[in-house]
């Protein structure tokens, strides 16, 4: 993970005012040891002394850089190794450059040891908690991002689900019964009542019981039903024992829509889709596979925000699979 919000100035004052607390216990003997050396390598005494304050002001940018926009370990203890193999190697540069340059052998001491140490240690700490700080805004963006997601879905879901043709079949279903005087025109009015009164509902709701979602299913099957007169038929197969298992709301509705709108359903072809529990305890929606010879002018919207509301209410993902011959959806319940 990249920190995108990286701040060169902020990291150079932070490296200077760094490489001045790390080299403090040098300064502060600094007036005693250049009393104690020779006029004539006092020159010589004070660029080295340049050249360790460079060096840890350099070395604490470089390492602060590293650990905010290269190191991409997302535990502690990866980004430390990492870290501290730097700052081994810096280490080992220092050595080298003192000694070939400056002629100083007071670079093996513990307190030269110990300012590496402490560059190591608080550089890592700084990437850490930032790092942990921009996961976790990342974190709620996202989650801010699924809110709005999920509100659009359900307006969408609305739009897409209760349109004209749902409307203009229903009526069409009506009119058949009035035209046809049959009694269960009453039924299917009521049924159609349920339905909508529903899926209205629906905007108050996140999670169902199954119980809830299937009232609806057989509501919507009974209109469903007398539409296609009985070419089409749901058979639901799911114990009374597991109906208390939670499910997003009308998460029914856009698949048993997909049935109608993808298949030719007449004499010829018979649907029969299947709501039954799997032995994963799954929600396992399948029908047969009849083509239309024309493929609907539908936008795949209905799947897509049944997929965006899984993830979003349950952290869940739900499986799609097809042959050719079977079209399966599988939902997880919580």
């Amino acid at each position: 993970m990249k920190i995108h919000q990286y701040n060169v100035p902020k990291n150079l004052l932070a490296s200077l005012l760094g490489a001045i607390f790390v080299i403090y216990p040098n300064i502060a003997r600094l007036p005693w040891e250049v009393e104690a050396i020779h006029s004539s390598e006092q020159g010589a005494y004070f660029m080295f002394f340049a050249f360790r304050y460079f060096f840890f002001f350099t070395f604490i940018m470089f390492l602060v850089h590293v650990n905010l926009t290269k190191i991409t370990a997302s535990t502690f203890t990866r980004r430390a190794i990492r870290s501290f193999l730097l700052t081994g190697v810096a280490y080992l540069l220092y050595v080298v450059i003192s000694l070939l340059i400056y002629k100083k052998s007071d670079c093996f001491g513990g307190l030269l040891l110990f300012q590496f140490f402490v560059v190591g240690v608080v550089c890592v700490f700084i990437g850490h908690v930032t790092a942990m700080y921009v996961e976790q805004r990342k974190k709620e963006q996202e989650i801010e991002q699924l809110k709005i997601e999920n509100l659009q879905s359900r307006c969408d879901a609305l739009t897409n689900q209760i349109n004209p043709h749902f409307f203009f079949n229903s009526l069409n279903s009506i009119s058949a019964l009035i035209r046809r005087q049959d009694k269960d025109i009453q039924v299917f009015i009521s049924k159609l009542s349920d339905v909508f009164r529903y899926i209205l509902q629906s905007e108050k709701k996140g999670l169902v019981t199954l119980e809830e979602e299937l009232a609806f299913v057989e509501a919507l099957r009974y209109t469903i039903e007398v539409r296609f007169a009985n070419k089409l038929v749901f058979n639901i197969e799911v114990p009374n024992e597991k109906r208390g298992l939670r499910i997003p709301v009308l998460s029914l509705l856009p698949l048993i829509d997909n049935v109608v709108e993808h298949n030719i359903i007449d004499s010829q072809h018979r649907m029969e889709a299947s709501i039954r529990l799997n032995k994963n305890c799954e929600l396992e929606i399948s029908n047969p596979v009849f083509p239309k010879l024309t493929p609907p002018a539908t936008n795949g919207t209905g799947l897509k925000n049944l997929e965006n509301r899984f993830a979003l209410l349950m952290n869940r993902q739900i499986r799609v699979e097809s042959d050719g011959k079977l079209f399966s959806v599988y939902l997880p319940l919580s």
